[in-house]
């Protein structure tokens, strides 16, 4: 799946305070099925918590922009499961040992 997706950012409507470990900043970006008036379909705002959006806080939106390319297929990945210590090992099967290595 591809998609590239092309914003322009208002620096200036970013504040320290929106920013996470003072250096990151956490956005959503929505894609929309329909372009608005300027052949715009992307929009992005700084994310919000669960309790802003349950009040239905106002969005601080940055950014507004296009998809300039598609390959036409819809992705979304699935979520890992949350694991506790190490990761499992891969179980062996009869191809692992043909070239030694384990993929």
């Amino acid at each position: 799946m591809a998609t590239l997706i092309s914003l322009s950012i208002d620096t200036k409507k970013i504040k320290k305070s929106d920013l996470y470990k003072g250096q990151y900043l956490n956005l959503t970006v929505a894609i929309n099925d329909q372009v608005n008036d300027y052949d715009q379909n992307v929009s992005a705002w700084i994310s919000q918590s669960k309790e802003e959006r349950e009040a239905d806080a106002e969005r601080k939106y940055l950014a507004n922009g296009a998809t300039i390319w598609t390959d036409g297929k819809t992705f979304q990945p699935e979520k890992q499961k949350a694991t506790k210590g190490k990761p499992k090992a891969k179980a062996k099967s009869s191809e692992d040992d043909e070239d030694g290595l384990p993929w």
